[in-house]
């Protein structure tokens, strides 16, 4: 990871930890709580489509299967959150291994349709098993978080959580992409083909990045869980498996940072047009259009553009007096 990076997540760690210093109202916060939420979902899922280049259309299954995994054990059986969440990753990344090693096989609008129905298998399924999840009207009664016999319950204690979680997730995640393995997933993104031809194991990569991509998912599901305390098959139903992607797709495929920067924006924007009534979702589609018209690589690589031409503009300014320096 290269200094820039570091000095853009510091930056980013000192904003987050001061935000609430400002946003101070209890619901705010927890819209806030559940942008990080998506967060950790999507910079998982910007590894797997921005840099190796993989749709998926499944991501809310193990989105669930976090949440569900963790709520069950943890009202049903009795165990600790904690001990919970390590179970929900376990599972998880051997369900992501068992899909991803025959579905990665396959390419485009084959693989996308192979991990959408993935996700619908898991949402029907949570609908069927009515004793066991309690079928469409869920469970709850799910326990808070406890992390050294403080309970995590307030909105703020929420929110830092997330959030730390949050910066932990991007700081594995720029150091993968700027390693040697991010480089074999930009030349799988670039061409499959000629990676293997140069001697990288695609097929490995390509499950790798699929199964931590599922892991950030089902830590986000038991947060989610614990957090709500009541889940629902609702939750993690297609709908939000294509919200996520155009989260991913909105902020720029091109960089982590792009799935921090659409999360935020399609996280906050149906707040901010809260108050245009039955005119919100109508102006919430126009926006979408207009940026996939106009911004095609997304909000990240506008911020590029932009600092592009402030530097070459500062630099044209500069040129005339070197010019002249030299003529002197």
């Amino acid at each position: 990871m290269g200094r820039k990076n570091r000095m853009t997540l510091g930056i980013l760690a000192i904003v987050l930890a001061l935000l609430p210093v400002l946003v101070r109202n209890p619901y705010y916060l927890g819209v806030l709580v559940f942008v990080g939420i998506y967060s950790l979902i999507t910079i998982g899922l910007s590894m797997l489509m921005g840099y190796a280049g993989q749709i998926s259309l499944g991501h809310a299954g193990f989105f669930a299967i976090g949440a569900y995994t963790s709520g069950l054990l943890t009202t049903k059986g009795g165990f600790p959150p904690l001990f919970a969440f390590l179970v929900a990753i376990l599972l998880t990344a051997c369900v992501a291994f068992l899909i991803g090693v025959p579905s990665l096989k396959l390419r485009g609008h084959y693989l996308a349709m192979a991990t959408l129905g993935f996700g619908e298998i898991v949402h029907i399924a949570l609908n069927a098993s009515v004793d066991l999840t309690g079928g469409p009207s869920g469970f709850g009664e799910i326990p808070r978080i406890a992390l050294g016999g403080l309970l995590v319950e307030s909105a703020l204690s929420r929110y830092y959580l997330v959030y730390a979680l949050v910066i932990i997730a991007l700081l594995l995640s720029l150091n993968i992409v700027h390693s040697r393995v991010g480089r074999a997933l930009r030349s799988i993104h670039g061409s499959e083909l000629a990676a293997s031809a140069m001697g990288v194991n695609t097929a490995r990569y390509k499950v790798q990045v699929f199964v931590l991509s599922a892991i950030y998912a089902s830590v986000a599901g038991s947060l989610y869980a614990h957090f709500i305390t009541f889940i629902s098959p609702g939750s993690f139903d297609l709908t939000f498996s294509v919200l996520l992607v155009t989260m991913v797709v909105i902020g720029g495929m091109s960089s982590v940072w792009g799935a921090l920067m659409g999360t935020a924006l399609l996280g906050l924007l149906p707040e901010v047009l809260r108050g245009f009534k039955d005119y919100d979702i109508l102006i919430y589609g126009a926006i979408l259009l207009l940026m996939m018209m106009f911004m095609p690589d997304g909000l990240f690589g506008l911020s590029q553009r932009l600092f592009v031409r402030r530097s070459a503009r500062s630099q044209g300014r500069g040129l005339p007096m070197r010019q002249k320096t030299s003529e002197v």
